[in-house]
């Protein structure tokens, strides 16, 4: 099994460069930290490489992805605060479901934890694909992975241009709702369909007028108090209504 100690060594460095968008687009890989998360990971067949910390006692020694390396490499690559014993290479993926019934469309959400918490709730309520506007905050952002808890791995999330694939959600027979305080009507009031998408947007702004000018139908959750509520949090109700109710 192979070792690697030095933090100069050119496969570290080439680790190194998935800290950056920019760097995990060119290579297609995303580094994960966490047995949970590789254990996911491996579950989904999406593990390149495994780095555990020398000397540490582990599930995954008798792997062949499996490679031994140094504390300090590991500091070099993690993110946490905390230190770090163990971490995975992982594969870039775009899949595409083959019979799609039950989409979330995101447009601009920002908050890595806002998106870790959406894409945990989709898998959660059996929706079937994510999609992402080019606004949205990355995917495979460290935050963003880590607040998935692997759910990431279990749906397809693919980045696409909004309008157009709403056209093609339509196409398919799907309704498509926008979220929106104007020109809407309340969640129990909306034309219920079996296939639908759900349109969330950004945390500040809300949804494009551009997207919401190609939903069927705008959506409100009803409320006592407040106009609006965290994005993660009405997207749970909402998807849990749309599935559900």
């Amino acid at each position: 099994m192979k070792t690697i100690t030095s933090t100069s060594n050119e496969l570290v460095k080439s680790w190194k460069k998935l800290d950056t968008k920019k760097g995990r687009k060119e290579a297609g890989e995303f580094l994960i930290e966490g047995e949970h998360l590789i254990e996911e990971a491996l579950r989904y067949g999406r593990v390149k490489t495994i780095l555990v910390r020398e000397g540490l006692e582990h599930p995954f020694l008798k792997r062949n992805e499996t490679m031994i390396v140094s504390q300090k490499v590991l500091d070099q690559l993690s993110s946490t605060v905390s230190k770090a014993q163990m971490m995975a290479v992982c594969s870039i993926v775009e899949t595409n479901p083959e019979n799609r019934e039950r989409v979330v469309l995101l447009d601009g959400v920002q908050d890595p934890g806002n998106l870790g918490t959406i894409v945990r709730t989709a898998v959660s309520f059996g929706y079937d694909q994510i999609v992402l506007s080019k606004e949205c905050v990355d995917l495979y952002n460290e935050k963003v992975v880590r607040s998935t808890q692997g759910a990431l791995f279990a749906i397809s999330v693919v980045t696409r241009d909004l309008p157009e694939e709403i056209k093609l959600l339509k196409e398919e027979g799907i309704m498509v709702y926008g979220t929106s305080l104007h020109e809407a009507v309340f969640m129990k009031q909306r034309k219920k369909a079996e296939k639908s998408a759900l349109v969330l947007g950004n945390e500040g702004s809300g949804v494009s007028e551009r997207v919401l000018n190609e939903c069927d139908q705008n959506l409100m959750i009803e409320m006592d108090q407040f106009e609006s509520l965290n994005v993660a949090v009405a997207a749970g109700i909402a998807m849990y209504t749309l599935r559900y109710q």
